[in-house]
């Protein structure tokens, strides 16, 4: 008591001097740094509070499809699994690794959760036989597995204005050891400190100045994720009083597990390009490929030190720095009883392990995205696609996508001079859906710039000439593959009033011949004649059903005179492709919230079909010119077990050169040409046909039926008039009919007989080879 009396008197007695600075410091207090503690805290909470929300909206490819029957190759499943982040361990024993002997594979499955479900993680052992799927079996009770779908490939990622790569983790989902390691090497009080670790700065200072120069610090948990969330890293006194206040309100706010957990997801590990590289779960997989789940010790105890300088430590650029890092956390692991001494010394004894495939992934196919944006944007507005945190899944099949783009490479190499000074573009298709499964717009396919395979539009040439036979088909009481042309000159006065007068590519004249004939041989005359007939504004109606506008209204329509981009031409032979199906083509399957919840499907329903039985004569006529037409190089290859259909194209003067054609599993158009639109001296046979080949040459795909398909019969008639004939005739050949509508007309071989009395010789059937294969 008397204590507090002598103080109370020694306070009343400094009070005239102390008076002045103690309503400075008050006020210091209450009219500065509360005000300026307030408004960090606002700060605080309002970042800590939106890092929940952070997550850049993900796109992924379609999951693979695995099933007894299914076509594919090793080279191809290989690559899947490569670009789906699998990493190769001899074992396949790791979620997300594989093993392979020849044409067996042993594959650990991580699952994943899908708009369309999804797949639980399995150990599978799948075996390749005679380009398809032999058997699937479940490793772990050796039961056969029907079908199985494996976890897709992380395509793009859209993000804000800075390029950021995170894989959002919950603190109970990551392993203990590296919780646990992570404090031991970098904050071993963070339990029971308040953001700021006295001890340690003392501790610190001390280590620092023994040693006269910075060998240690002092810093916290909470400060380095202060620093990474508000500050920069300049050392000037007021950041460090900032980064001071925030810890400690972080601290106030927040529960430890809640700090730990926003720091194992934040901190900086690297730089892949212009991408930032933040959290351990991505930098599991960017220096590993592989799961946070599935980190081994020594890859735990390498992104623990990589805390410590990222840059100065990076294993890929300076892997000795990288392994005396990593060797020294594993004995901090060690001497805080983490790990035992033969854990540690396995693990010290370990190289590195750095994945030369592994990277995060990055905005890879842009042609294929822009797609997916134009797509998507009518229901998700780009603000949402940007801090969504959505998951979208498209129909991208990465095989598709890099074989496509390893295809145009290979043919513009190929053709010299020609290949140089060309560009392309091309777009592949499931036929069975409209899934667009891979989309290439330019030579380069990593250009940002201009997407050819959308937006450029460029005269089809014969393209367009499957599309007009279709139509004439579609009056099978009027026409048939078997039904004469003319294919005789023919001069016009166009609408424009200027005059018309088509030539064949040949420059010749064949007379009388079966409409097959010409579509096979691409005769220009036989089908300005044939569509003069339909009538060009059918024609024009036709194509214009498919969503096309102002669709030429002339007769040079008819030669392919319409501009079109390759997207719009396999929109276009989709229809031809799918048996008469009308598919809108779709980049997108799925979207689901930063939840796991399907919030949108893109379903396709294909209907009842429309003009069928004129599409399967169409389809069975581009056959023929796979077979012994313009695009023969293709049938007479090793590509002819296909029984591909297929329709070449060439523009005036040679500026364009097309190739579309069909398996049974796959649509694929292709463009050659120049920006400046001069000539490139590529026919449709010698420039985009050839990517197809090259595409096709690896591309596992289901063959298409040889045989005419479903209502329709075959019959035997003279080719010169279209009248069924005896099989046994000279000449005769068998032509497919819509049935009910095979020609009443019949004549036996006396027409033989009587032309040869008369010197006219045996009759034979038109040339199988083309007068001009190039077109």
């Amino acid at each position: 008591m008397a204590f507090l009396n002598r103080l109370g008197s020694i306070l009343r007695a400094s009070w005239p001097w102390l008076r002045i600075p103690f309503w400075l410091v008050m006020g210091l207090v209450f009219g500065f740094l509360l005000p300026y503690t307030l408004i960090l805290n606002a700060r605080l909470q309002d970042r800590f509070n939106d890092l929940v929300f952070a997550v850049p909206t993900r796109v992924y490819a379609r999951p693979l499809p695995l099933e007894p029957g299914r076509a594919m190759t090793p080279a191809t499943l290989e690559l899947e699994l490569t670009f789906a982040g699998y990493t190769t361990d001899g074992a396949g024993k790791v979620q997300g690794s594989y093993a392979k002997n020849g044409s067996r594979f042993l594959i650990a499955s991580r699952g994943y959760s899908g708009p369309d479900g999804g797949e639980l993680p399995h150990r599978l052992r799948v075996s390749l036989a005679n380009g398809q799927v032999g058997a699937i079996v479940d490793d772990t009770n050796d039961k056969p597995i029907k079908a199985i779908h494996l976890d897709p490939a992380r395509i793009a990622t859209l993000y804000g204005a800075q390029q950021e790569e995170r894989r959002i983790v919950r603190l109970e989902n990551v392993p203990p050891l590296l919780v646990q390691g992570l404090q031991a090497v970098e904050d071993r009080d963070f339990n029971h400190h308040i953001g700021i670790d006295f001890s340690a700065i003392a501790r610190a200072s001390l280590a620092n100045l023994r040693a006269g120069h910075a060998v240690q610090g002092g810093s916290t948990l909470t400060q380095q994720l202060v620093r990474n969330l508000f500050l920069d890293r300049s050392q000037n006194m007021m950041r460090k009083v900032n980064e001071a206040i925030l810890s400690v309100l972080m601290e106030a706010h927040y529960s430890k597990g809640r700090i730990l957990e926003a720091y194992v997801n934040e901190v900086f590990l690297g730089q892949q390009g212009s991408q930032a590289v933040h959290g351990f779960a991505a930098g599991g997989e960017f220096f590993f490929g592989r799961r946070l789940e599935d980190l081994k010790p020594q890859e735990i105890a390498l992104l623990v030190g990589l805390v410590k300088g990222p840059s100065y430590y990076d294993p890929r650029r300076y892997p000795d720095r990288a392994l005396s890092r990593r060797n020294l956390v594993l004995q901090q692991f060690h001497d805080t009883g983490l790990l035992d001494d033969a854990q540690t010394k396995a693990a010290q004894a370990t190289p590195l392990g750095i994945a030369d495939n592994a990277q995060l992934p990055h905005n890879r196919f842009p042609a294929f995205m822009q797609l997916v944006r134009s797509q998507i944007t009518a229901d998700f507005d780009e603000a949402a696609l940007r801090d969504g945190s959505l998951s979208i899944f498209t129909t991208l099949d990465p095989a598709a996508q890099l074989y496509t783009e390893q295809a145009i490479l290979t043919t513009a190499k190929s053709l010299g001079k020609r290949g140089a000074a060309a560009q392309a573009a091309a777009v592949v298709t499931d036929v069975a859906t409209g899934s667009v499964l891979a989309v290439v717009g330019s030579r380069d396919p990593g250009d940002q710039g201009f997407n050819r395979a959308l937006d450029a539009r460029r005269s089809i040439g014969s393209l367009v000439k499957p599309l007009v036979y279709l139509v004439a088909w579609s009056q099978p009481s009027k026409w048939s593959l078997a039904t004469i042309v003319d294919d005789t000159p023919i001069n016009m006065t166009q609408p424009d009033g200027k005059p018309w007068t088509p030539q064949n590519d040949d420059h010749e004249i064949h007379g009388q011949v079966p409409m097959l004939d010409a579509l096979v041989h691409s005769w220009n005359l036989a089908t300005v004649h044939l569509g003069i007939e339909v009538g060009v504004p059918r024609i024009k109606a036709f194509l214009e059903s498919f969503g096309l506008q102002d669709v030429n209204p002339s007769p040079s329509l008819l030669l392919g005179a319409i501009d079109l981009s390759p997207f719009q031409v396999a929109q276009l032979y989709e229809y031809i492709a799918a048996d008469g199906h009308a598919l809108p083509l779709i980049a997108v399957s799925g979207v689901m919230d930063n939840k796991g919840q399907a919030i949108k499907r893109y379903e396709v329903k294909g209907g009842e079909g429309e003009y069928q039985a004129a599409t399967r004569l169409t389809t069975w006529a581009m056959q023929q010119v796979v077979n012994s037409g313009t695009a023969a190089a293709i049938g007479n290859s090793s590509l002819g077990s296909l029984h591909a259909a297929g329709k070449t194209g060439t523009s005036d003067s040679q500026r364009d050169s097309w190739f579309a054609g069909f398996t049974g599993e796959h649509l694929a158009v292709v463009w050659m040409g120049r920006d400046d639109n001069k000539p490139t001296g590529l026919y449709g046979a010698t420039g985009s046909m050839r990517v197809w080949q090259e595409l096709f040459r690896k591309l596992p795909t289901r063959p298409l039926s040889a045989a005419p398909g479903d209502g329709l019969e075959m019959a035997w008639v003279n080719p010169q008039t279209g009248k069924r004939t005896d099989p046994s005739c000279q000449g005769a050949r068998q032509f497919p009919f819509v049935s009910g509508y095979v020609p009443d007309a019949e004549e036996g071989c006396f027409w033989q007989q009587f032309k040869g009395m008369f010197g006219g010789g045996d009759a034979q059937p038109a040339s199988p080879v083309p007068s001009n294969p190039t077109d």
